[in-house]
This record gives structure tokens, sequence and C-alpha cells, in this order.
């Protein structure tokens, strides 16, 4: 069994820190470790590095790369807070690691919100994929539809427009197996949500590379652990949802890759700051204060909390623990390299007793 060399061991542990940081769980009810234990044997390796190890093989200077995003709450009818952050500083860090041209597919009820964080983003914003690929430094935004009948013509046209190396998906709800879109707790929103499944399906079915994130089941791309869900996450099951259609909360879309996490925004900002570490490029990662600005922001372009509340809070956890935990992923990419002549010994005799190599999904 051959040693891991120092690179190898430096970037397994970095993305452990970075899985572990995306599911912390103040909660305290434990549905990020289901969804983790389950997505960490799906991909073999943490899910921060492997989604990052993707992008950076996948995308280079002027890719288009399309990331969908926006889910609308039943309490208000309006978009959460949650997912458009991460897909914003996601679109930013594409830019700053390759110069690509991200684009963000989302409902109209996000529309105000994208426009006001590009200006945080520092990225121009374009509605013509034909204008995004004039201008440098710049980013697109398409508003999906929630029409089931144009949903699949909309798609075929937006790969016509540009053809990707890769579709992310972050936290945007997925139709179970009946073609039904359920809330956390088990109630139907098909009304109210986009049908941006199917252009990831879309994207999928013509050998898209395809990259998820989500933090519950009900998301695009996490059937790719639909046993799992069944099993263990309340109303995912066939039967089990509160709506009446039998066909429980799980998303039926299974990506190849996925990131599980308490909040799909932490979910995102691991993936961004492990893209970071490996591109050598700390910039990719945003600031705290940053951060900050697009919480801010977010909350006063109409985005809820996921209690309705319109208030600066992502999935119940105000400012501080959101800023902390980045934070925490930007000390731990940072930290690293500063050692990585200081400790070279240490490497190579933790190598050699090979727990790692025989300690795999720890």
């Amino acid at each position: 069994m051959k040693n891991l060399t120092q690179e190898e061991l430096t970037k397994l542990n970095i993305g452990q820190n970075l899985d572990n940081l995306m599911n912390l769980d103040p909660r305290g009810y434990g549905v990020c470790r289901i969804l983790y234990k389950a997505a960490r044997e799906y991909t073999g390796k943490p899910l921060s590095i492997n989604a990052a190890e993707q992008l950076v093989k996948l995308v280079k200077d002027g890719d288009i790369v399309y990331i969908i995003t926006g889910f609308v709450l039943l309490s208000h009818k309006k978009a959460e807070m949650d997912g458009i952050i991460g897909a914003m500083f996601l679109a930013r860090s594409l830019v700053k690691a390759f110069n690509a041209k991200p684009v963000i597919v989302c409902p109209e009820d996000n529309l105000k919100a994208v426009e006001n964080l590009a200006y945080i983003t520092g990225l121009h914003l374009y509605k013509d994929i034909d204008e995004l690929k004039k201008y440098p430094v710049s980013m697109g935004v398409i508003t999906f539809t929630k029409d089931p009948s144009t949903a699949a013509a909309q798609s075929l046209d937006i790969l016509k427009k540009a053809l990707p190396p890769v579709v992310i998906s972050t936290e945007a709800p997925g139709a179970n197996k009946r073609g039904v879109y359920h809330n956390a707790t088990g109630l139907d929103v098909t009304a109210l949500e986009a049908r941006a499944d199917v252009f990831f399906k879309t994207a999928k079915d013509k050998g898209i590379p395809t990259i998820a994130i989500g933090d519950l089941g009900n998301e695009i791309g996490m059937g790719a652990i639909g046993a799992h869900l069944d099993k263990y996450i309340p109303y995912a099951a066939e039967g089990r949802c509160r709506c009446g259609c039998g066909g429980g909360i799980a998303a039926a879309t299974a990506a190849d890759h996925i990131v599980t996490a308490t909040v799909s925004d932490w979910g995102a900002n691991a993936l961004i700051a492990a893209l970071a570490f490996l591109t050598e490029k700390p910039d990719v990662l945003h600031s705290v204060d940053d951060e900050k600005r697009a919480i801010y922001t977010a909350s006063e372009s109409g985005m809820i909390d996921m209690h309705g509340w319109l208030i600066p809070a992502i999935d119940g956890f105000d400012i501080e623990i959101n800023l902390a935990i980045l934070k925490l992923m930007k000390e731990c990419i940072e930290y690293a390299p500063k050692l990585k002549d200081s400790c070279k010994t240490w490497f190579e005799k933790v190598g050699e007793l090979k727990f790692f190599e025989e300690n795999k999904n720890i």
C-alpha cells in the first residue's frame, strides 16, 4: 500500500476540516450527519475537495457555467435566503479562479437579490448570454419558468446558447418521482417553484457533469443518495409526506457529485474554500465582510429566513455564526500552506504509519 504524499495528506485533511465545518450541527438534531454519511460513501473522499477538484478539471477560461438556485418558501411565498448568497459567491469564485462566465439560473423571485448582490461580488451582471460573452469580470442571470409545459423547451434553448462544462445546483427544489415539489415538512410547494430540475436533468442527459449542494434531500441532485434519504430522513420515503401525493419529499434527480451540509450556503462556502486551496488563490474565497454585506443585502432585497422572517439570517442562523464558520474555513486554507516546510517530517512519519490509508471515510 503506497504512502500518502504530503500533498495528498494535506488535501485530505483540509477537505475534512471544511466538511466538518459545513456540517456543524448547532440545532443538534443530526440531519446533516445523516446526509453526510451517505454522501461521503457516495463520493469516497471529502465532499468539498471532491467538488472543487471537478471544477479544476472541467472549467476553463471563458467557459459558461450555469448555477441553479432559488427555493420559494410557503410561509410568505417568497424566496429564502439560503442558496442565493452561496450561488453568487460561487459565481465570483469561478471568475477569480478560471475567468469563467457564471450564469445564475433562478426563479423570478430571486432576481432583485441577484441584481443587488452582484454589486458585492464585484461582477457586472447581464441578462443576455451573448452580451455576457463580450465582457470581462461578468456574470449572467436567467429566470427559469414555473410552467411545466415550457420547462423542457427553455432548458434546450439555454443549452443551445452555451454548452457548459458543468452545471451546479445549490439549494434548489427538486421534484420527487411523481413530479411533486415539497418543503422540508412534507407540504406541496409545486406551484411556487421554478422547474429548474428539468434543466439540470436535461444537461445531465446530454453528458454534462453535474454538482449539487443540499441540506435535506428535497433539493436537486440529492437523488444520488435516495435510498438513504428514504430510510433515515423524515417525510422522505414514499407515503411519508404530508401533502397526500404519496411520493415523499426526496428529490428524484441524481447529481454526479454532491455536497451535503447543515446549511446549503455553508456547503457552497466550503466548496469555494476548497477551490481557493487547490488553485492556491486565497482571494477565490470571499471575505467575511463581504459575506456580512451580502446577508444584509439579500434580506433587504426580500429574501426571507427559513421561518419566514424578513431578517438577516440563513436557515435560522444569525449573522454571527455564519461569519464565524466562514472565518474558520478561511483560517484552515490559509494556515496549512504556512506549515508546508516546517512540518514536513511530521507528514512523512504520519504517512509511514498508514492510518488514513487503512481508515477510509472517517
